[in-house]
Order: structure tokens, then C-alpha cells, then sequence
């Protein structure tokens, strides 16, 4: 004891070498080392590979080992010792790698196995840690990553406390989020998320937690800001409250979570309409509710939205489903979805139905599971059995498409195409996420127009009348003359706007021109309006009312003239056509409401000398914008000082009026000028070749002070109701199998879409017919109540019936069926699209039933209320979401991933308007 204190070294080696014969039968011997340690697969000649880890051990120390391998003699005093790194760290407190060390110089890296080994010989210094770093691919090389990236971790709540942890450029940005989640102790059922502050020292969100920080561009000493969700759905980053418009009295309120309103941004309602029927589809709920769809999505996609279109409706569902909200504002969601689809951007009124379409389509895409899509060839069955193509088909499908909307919304077809000529049959399996069901279609509509009789004395009536959907201008006289006792012959039909005519119809024009807008008026003549040399006829002229505005320019004359009033088709005997008995023609037929003067004011008196009623005469007869010489005057000024007359209406100008002159020579007070005017009732010179040859238009121009005292303008708008415009077309109530059924026909392709016919080598109109074959857990049903065609759009008013519950599809599908399980043809309804008004103008609500409660609501925006089921149906019913019954019932078993409670809906007990806006 005294020589071992006397000599602390030699004891010290005296012990080291007892330690080492007591390993030396663990231990292998020195070439063994050396061999393990060098070369072979495990040793430092292994090559580098992505991923794995090497370790860092200090070039002394190394040096030496080889020294003492080397030497042979494994009791030399050449005896390295425990591995020892401590000439690498700058402290040994932090552990902090010191900077600029050099490989070769000041460390060696071995693999993870040599290590080890390494550290089973000789063991590592006590509390060192190992110096441990992963081999990262950059491109074109692999190298093991010595230093690493070194990140300062803050709460957005807490952006002075800061923690400092260190990451591989390999790991992923997920890691760091675990990270920042254990640091601040963060609860498990706490949504979070990311930001970075980049070198302009703005915040950028680290949306795909998959990528790597090298993939990431993250660099040592950036600061990442961990952001936790608001209890009621909001982000802190995002300023909801002032968005929301949630005042301070409503920041404690909590009620049932789904039964929130969105609010109009200016004509979203259909937005609305249909986030809230998606918004109330249980399991796609649930799967945002609980964060699934932060694994699925899909930043890479081509196809899809980065991701960011999922995480605008992921936000929008967890405030909506927060229970701390009455309603909120979907701006970020509008914003997202006008930047990736520019035909919903604005605040135009749109489709509910299109923007669900682009939205199930889009969500697809942003969460399908599908990284990299392979091409899939489409197989024709080839006469193959059903069963075979369809299961190929829908693998297929799956090889691209895999996404928690396939899972829940898609559905196989079954798509039949027959040639006309040769009989070829092709047969494919196509997958769809919605039904877009035809209705049965009426063929006849009700127009309603305004008859004008001929009899002064009569008002013009109002009426209604029943015509074929695809007939022609000649039906609609006909079913007029039913009222009117008028024959049909005898009418002229116009459509009028802003006081012009906007176009005479021909008898052979289709009615489908006509739209429902439109003012269609129908007039009693008793000529036509074409020109026929010859003939006896009455002539029919177009007849407009002016009037002179009350501007004046620098010389104190009239220049301006407006339209008022409904314009006239009236009916001239050729024998009375002059401008004097157009002008008597006109009296009498506006008597109803133009009084005619009287005796004392017709008279202008009899001093004027024959000089100045002569002087009167010339100026009357000269051309001009009042002109009220003949029809000839006007055809000559029309027709230019140089090209000579143009002869419109031949018989008109050489039988009738070529001696005629108005107003006489003895004058009598005129209550208008007359004055042939183009199509839109102007005076203008520069008609094309083609109307100068068409019959003209009159123009009655009234002076103000005219108008005001002669023209009954009340008495002139006046009319009457025909009892037919109390008729209502009687349309049935149409059964939504009935539309089913229409779907599932055998129809005959359009010439616009034929059908290339392998066989025959060439594009025939086939007859095709679509079937059902697999049916999704939510069904879509998309009534088509809106048509278009070349000359007209509708809407279609129909009332559908549909059921609540029990709605059974095993009759339209063709698939060998599973008769122990009827429940999985059977679906119940959950949510209704509806649509309130016309083509142009309408609202858009919605009926849904909240998946925890199973109670009925009513969405109307930023409002809401409970409803019985009695008020779900109605003609307004656009789009049907429905649930299929074993989906229902495997969600409200304990224990299943849905919710806890069965979404069998039902009625509220005591329903009273509650209006949550």
C-alpha cells in the first residue's frame, strides 16, 4: 500500500492492467480490433448511406488506439484508455462542439458498429455524451452532417422565453413540432403549428411537417414561433376576433359545436349553403376534428392545392364545431378557394352545387395519399364478367386516388354503350362522387303576355297562356286567340324594351326565344307588316312616343328627344295613308288617353297673312327633325343629296302620298309631329342598305307642354287581368325514384358528344345507359333543376319528394347483393342544399342535421334555428346528402372513431325560430 501511495502512476497502470485481464476473454485480441475497426462492412471503410448515424471521436485518443493495436502487445503502456472527447467541446455543460474542427486533424468518424464496439473495449469518459451524426444526402454527395442545425424555440404567447435544441438538416420539420410540443409541455389534445422567421424578418408558415429542415432551407440560429390554437377554433396569428365581429359580450358564449352560422360576404350564400351540408357530414368531420388529415396531406400534389385549401376548410370546421362561436366570417376560406378557382373569385352569385364539386375535388387532391400517380391504361370488359372489370376498375381508381373523400363519397358506374349500325356493346366500371338525377320534364310552359286590341276603347289585357315548350310563335296566337276570340292572323307578337320594339316576331319563329323575362305583347291588327306591291291589304305600321327634353342648345332650339310610353302597331287603310290620316288614325286610337282639344284651341286665329302662311308652308316642307312634309321629303333626305331616292314601299310613295301635304294650309293645332325614325327610334341618317329597304318606323314627338295637358299618362299604363293569369299550371309532385329511374334510362348521345365505335371504326350517336354498381357511405344526390339550352335557361320549380329515412337504392343497383345486409342499400338523410328564386337572381340556406345531437337546423348565413322534419321538403331542395344506414350505426357503437352518439336525426320537441345572428 505505502509503494502504491508512494507511486500513484504505477498503481494506476498496475490496475488498469488488472481490469484488462479480467476483459481480455471479452475483449478480442489487437488484429482482431484492428480488422473490426478499419475495414469490413461495419468498419471506417463502409460507405456512406443516407440516414444513418457515425460518431466523432477525437484524433488523439484515436491515434493512440492504433498505436496500441498496432504495438501487439495488449499490456504495453501505449494502453489508450476510456475514450475520452473532451478537446472537441467548447464546455461540458452545453456540450457545445467547439467550431472549425477538422476531420483528420481533430476527430475521426467512425460508423455506428464500430462505435460501439469501440465503446464496449474501452468504454467513454464518464458523463461525456456521444458525439453522434447522421450521413445527409446533398446533391450529388452524402456527408456525414457535423454540425447541426441549432433552432431557438419561443410560444407565440412568450416570445421572450426562448430555448435553444439542436436538429439534423434530416430530421423533419415534424420533429422539431414534437420537439416544441414536449419543451412547452404543450396537452395532447392542443392544436399547433409552426412559424419561422426568415432573413427579411417576416414569419412563414411551416405548413408540410414531412419535408426535412435541408428541404425546409432552416438555418442555425432562426427563430421558430409554436403557435396553439384558441379554445374556439381561431388562431391567435390569424386577429379572428376583429374579422369575426364577435363583441366583447359574446366572448363567453358556448353552446352546441356545428350550430354555427357563416356569414354573407356579398352574394356567398351558396358558399355558405354548401359548407354547411359538408360541414355536417359526420366522419368527414370527425376526421379533421381530431387532426387525421395532418398526416394525409399532400404538399406535392400537381393536382391539388398545396395543402392549403385543406387547411382553410380544417380551420373552418374546428371553429364552426368549437361551440364558442354564433356564426363567423369564411373570408380566409373565400379567399383561398377565389385563388385557386378564378371563377368563384369576386362576389358574384354562383353554383352551391359547382363550388362542391370543385371543393370535394379539391380536397381529394390536398389529402390523397397517392404521392406520385402511375398511369393506369382503361380497360374495355371485352365480354369479361361483371365482377372482374368492376374490381379492376375500382383498383385502379385506388392505384391513383386515395383520400378520405374516395373513402366516403365515391361510388362505381356502370356504363353501357350500344352502336347503332353494327351492335358493338362497350362496357367500362367509371367511379363517381356525385348523382346529377334529371327531372321529369313538363312540356309545356306559360308565358305571359300583353294583348293590345284594336278598339281604342279597350284597355290592353293581361294574360296567360299554356304553349308547347318546343313550339313556334303561330302556337302561341293560337292559344291567345282561345281568349281573345281573335284570330290568329290577326296578330302581330313584339317583345318591347325600354319603349322600342326589341323584336317583331315572325309566325314561324321558335318559341324557346322567348324568355320569361321578356314583355312580350300581342297586338289586334288587321294587315301585315311586310310591304306587297299590289296588295289590299291594311298597312301595319310601328309607331314610337317622344318627347322633346326641355334642353336647349346655344341657338334656343330643341335637340333632345326621349322614348316614352308603349310603343303601337297600328293598322292604316291604304286609301287614308297620308301623314294628316296617320296623324286622325293616331288620335283615335290613343282617345282613351289623349284628350283631343277643343274647338277654342284648335283655332290659331285668322290674322296670319297669306305671305307668312306661305313662308309657314316652305318651312314645314323643308327637311329637318321635325319634319312634317311627305314620306317622300324623308326618303330624300335619307337617301343623301347625291345617291337619289331610295324606294322603300314603293306603292306607298307613288299611290299615296305624292301630292299630300300636312298640316293643311288652314291650320288646326297639332297635339304631335310625325316623323319616320329607325328601328331604335332615332332620328338617324346612318342606317345600313338593309333597313332603308324595310318598312319605316313613325315617331309621335310630343312637345312637354303638350304632353302635360293632353296626355293621360296613368290612364295610358292602365290595363286589365284576364281571368286566366289566376291559372296556375298544375304541376305534379315528382317522387325521387322517379328521377332515378330517368337516370338509370337508356338515352340516345347528341351530335355535339357521339361515341367512337371501335368495331365500326367511326363516331356513332350511341344509345348509353348508366347503372349503379357500389354505392358510397355519403350519397350526393344533385337535382338537376336548372336547363339550358341555345335560346333559353330555366328553372325548374318541381317539388321533389324525398325521404328522411329509409331511402333504398336496392333496386337500382346492379351489383350480386348482400341480402343479410339490406342496411347497405338504405340511407338517411343528414343535409339539404336549397335554392329560393330564378336563374339570375336567388338564396341559397340550408337544412342539416347535427351529427351529436341528431336535431334538425336551418341555415340561412349568419343564421340559424331549429326545424321539424316536416319543413325539410320543399320545391326549393337542390342538393340531398344522404347517410348510409350501416355507417350510422357502426358510428354511434362505443368505441368507434365517429362520434359517440347516433345521428339518427330527429325533431326538435318545442321548434321556435331562434335567429343567432
Amino acid at each position: 500500500m505505502a509503494a502504491v501511495a508512494a507511486d500513484p502512476a504505477a498503481a494506476a497502470v498496475a490496475e488498469a492492467a488488472e481490469d484488462r485481464e479480467i476483459q481480455n476473454e471479452a475483449i478480442p485480441g489487437l488484429d482482431d480490433q484492428w480488422r473490426q475497426i478499419e475495414n469490413g462492412e461495419s468498419g471506417r471503410e463502409r460507405p456512406l448511406r443516407a440516414g444513418e448515424s457515425w460518431f466523432l471521436v477525437e484524433q488523439r485518443w484515436y491515434k493512440q488506439w492504433e498505436v496500441y493495436v498496432q504495438g501487439g502487445d495488449q499490456d504495453a503502456s501505449t494502453f489508450p484508455g476510456c475514450i475520452n472527447n473532451a478537446e472537441l467541446f467548447e464546455d461540458q455543460i452545453n456540450w457545445r462542439l467547439k467550431e472549425g474542427l477538422v476531420e483528420g486533424e481533430d476527430y475521426v468518424l467512425l460508423p455506428a458498429a464500430a462505435w460501439r464496439c469501440l465503446v464496449s473495449w474501452y468504454g467513454i469518459e464518464h458523463g461525456q455524451p456521444p458525439i453522434e451524426r447522421k450521413v445527409i444526402e446533398l446533391p450529388n454527395i452524402q456527408k456525414v452532417e457535423v454540425y447541426l442545425i441549432e433552432l431557438l424555440l419561443v410560444q407565440h404567447n412568450d416570445m421572450d422565453t426562448a430555448l435553444t435544441a439542436q436538429f439534423s438538416h434530416s430530421d423533419s420539420v415534424g420533429l422539431v413540432l414534437r420537439t416544441a410540443r414536449e419543451q412547452f409541455l404543450v396537452e395532447p389534445q392542443e392544436d399547433t403549428r409552426l412559424w419561422i422567421k426568415n432573413a427579411e424578418g417576416s414569419l412563414d408558415r411551416l405548413c408540410n411537417t414531412h419535408i426535412t429542415l435541408l428541404d425546409a432551407a432552416i438555418e442555425t440560429g432562426q427563430l421558430v414561433i409554436m403557435e396553439t390554437r384558441n379554445k374556439d377554433g381561431t388562431w391567435p396569428s390569424a386577429q379572428l376576433r376583429v374579422m369575426n365581429n364577435v363583441s366583447e359580450e359574446d366572448e363567453d358564449f358556448q353552446g352546441q359545436p356545428g350550430i354555427c352560422g357563416l356569414t354573407n360576404l356579398g352574394n356567398t350564400c351558396f358558399m355558405n349553403s354548401a359548407l354547411q351540408c359538408l360541414s355536417n357530414v359526420p366522419q368527414l368531420t370527425e376526421y379533421f376534428l381530431n387532426n387525421r388529415y395532418l398526416e394525409e396531406l399532400n404538399f406535392r400534389n400537381p393536382l391539388g392545392m398545396k395543402g392549403e385549401l385543406a387547411e382553410a376548410y380544417a380551420d373552418l370546421v374546428k371553429q364552426a364545431w368549437s361551440g364558442y362561436h354564433r356564426s363567423i366570417v369564411p373570408n380566409v376560406f373565400k379567399n383561398k378557394v377565389g385563388h385557386f378557382a378564378s371563377q368563384f373569385l369576386g362576389y358574384q352569385q354562383h353554383d352551391s352545387q359547382e363550388l362542391l364539386s370543385f371543393l370535394l375535388d379539391g380536397l381529394h387532391e390536398d389529402l390523397n395519399r397517392v404521392k406520385k400517380k402511375e398511369y393506369v391504361e382503361l380497360c374495355d370488359a371485352a365480354g369479361r364478367p361483371d365482377q372482374e372489370v368492376a374490381q379492376e376498375a375500382w383498383q385502379n381508381h385506388k392505384r391513383r386516388n386515395d383520400s378520405v373523400i374516395v373513402d366516403t363519397f365515391h361510388g362505381l358506374f356502370k356504363s353501357t354503350l350500344v352502336c347503332p349500325d353494327c351492335g358493338n356493346v362497350s362496357v367500362t366500371f367509371d367511379p363517381f362522387c356525385y348523382l346529377s338525377v334529371p327531372l321529369p320534364v313538363c312540356h309545356k310552359r306559360v308565358l305571359e303576355v300583353f294583348f293590345v286590341p284594336m278598339d281604342p276603347r279597350r284597355k290592353p289585357e293581361q294574360h296567360r297562356v299554356v304553349v308547347p315548350k318546343k313550339g313556334n310563335i303561330s302556337d302561341l296566337c293560337v292559344a291567345l286567340s282561345k281568349h281573345t276570340g281573335i284570330a290568329p292572323d290577326k296578330m302581330i307578337v313584339a317583345d318591347v324594351f325600354s319603349h322600342r320594339f326589341y323584336k317583331l316576331y315572325q309566325l314561324e319563329d321558335p318559341l324557346s326565344g322567348i324568355l320569361d323575362r321578356d314583355d312580350i305583347f300581342v297586338y289586334e291588327v288587321s294587315g301585315r307588316i311586310e310591304a306587297i306591291e299590289g296588295s289590299r291589304d291594311d298597312i301595319v305600321v310601328p309607331v314610337y312616343l317622344r318627347e322633346r327634353t326641355p334642353a336647349r342648345d346655344y341657338n334656343n332650339s330643341y335637340y333632345g328627344l326621349i322614348l316614352f310610353g308603349h310603343p303601337l302597331l297600328v293598322s292604316v287603310p291604304r286609301d287614308r295613308f297620308s301623314w294628316e290620316g296617320l296623324y286622325n288614325i293616331l288620335m283615335y286610337r290613343l282617345s282613351r288617353y289623349v284628350t283631343k282639344p277643343s274647338s277654342d284651341e284648335e283655332d290659331d286665329g285668322d290674322d296670319k297673312g297669306e305671305d307668312e302662311d306661305s313662308d309657314e308652308e316652305e318651312k314645314e316642307e323643308m327637311p329637318g327633325p321635325s319634319t312634317r312634309g311627305s314620306l317622300r321629303d324623308s326618303e330624300r333626305e335619307q337617301a343623301g343629296p347625291s345617291s337619289g331616292v331610295t324606294r322603300r314601299c314603293p306603292f306607298l310613295l307613288d299611290n299615296c302620298l305624292r301630292t299630300s301635304q300636312w298640316p293643311p294650309r288652314r291650320r288646326r293645332k297639332q297635339l304631335f309631329t310625325l316623323q319616320t325614325v329607325n328601328s331604335n327610334g332615332t332620328s338617324d341618317r346612318t342606317t345600313s342598305p338593309e333597313e332603308v329597304q324595310t318598312q319605316p318606323y313613325i315617331a309621335m314627338d310630343w312637345e312637354p307642354e303638350m304632353k302635360r295637358r293632353y296626355y293621360d299618362e296613368v290612364e295610358a299604363e292602365g290595363y286589365v287581368k284576364h281571368d286566366c293569369v289566376g291559372y296556375m299550371l298544375k304541376k305534379a309532385p315528382v317522387q325521387l325514384q322517379e328521377c332515378i329511374e330517368l337516370f338509370t334510362t337508356v338515352e340516345t348521345l347528341e351530335k355535339e358528344n357521339p361515341w367512337y365505335c371501335s368495331s365500326c371504326k367511326q363516331h356513332q350517336l350511341a344509345t348509353k345507359k348508366l347503372d349503379l354498381w357500389m354505392l358510397p357511405e355519403i350519397l350526393i344526390i344533385h337535382l338537376k333543376r336548372f336547363s339550358f339550352s341555345k335560346f333559353s335557361r330555366e328553372k325548374l320549380d318541381t317539388l321533389v319528394q324525398f325521404p328522411i329515412r329509409d331511402l333504398d337504392f336496392s333496386e337500382f343497383v346492379i351489383k350480386p347483393q348482400n341480402e343479410s345486409a339490406p342496411e347497405l342499400y338504405k340511407y338517411d338523410l343528414i343535409a339539404v342544399s336549397n335554392h329560393y328564386g330564378g336563374m339570375r337572381d336567388g338564396h341559397y340556406t340550408t337544412f342539416a342535421c347535427n351529427k351529436d345531437s341528431g336535431q334538425w337546423h336551418y341555415f340561412d348565413d349568419n343564421s340559424v334555428s331549429p326545424v321539424n322534419e316536416n319543413q325539410i321538403e320543399s320545391k326549393a331542395a337542390y342538393v340531398l346528402f344522404y347517410q348510409r344506414q350501416d355507417v350510422a350505426r357502426r358510428q354511434s357503437q362505443p368505441g368507434s372513431p365517429g362520434p359517440s352518439t347516433s345521428t339518427t336525426c330527429s325533431s326538435p320537441p318545442n321548434p321556435e325560430f331562434m335567429d343567432v345572428n
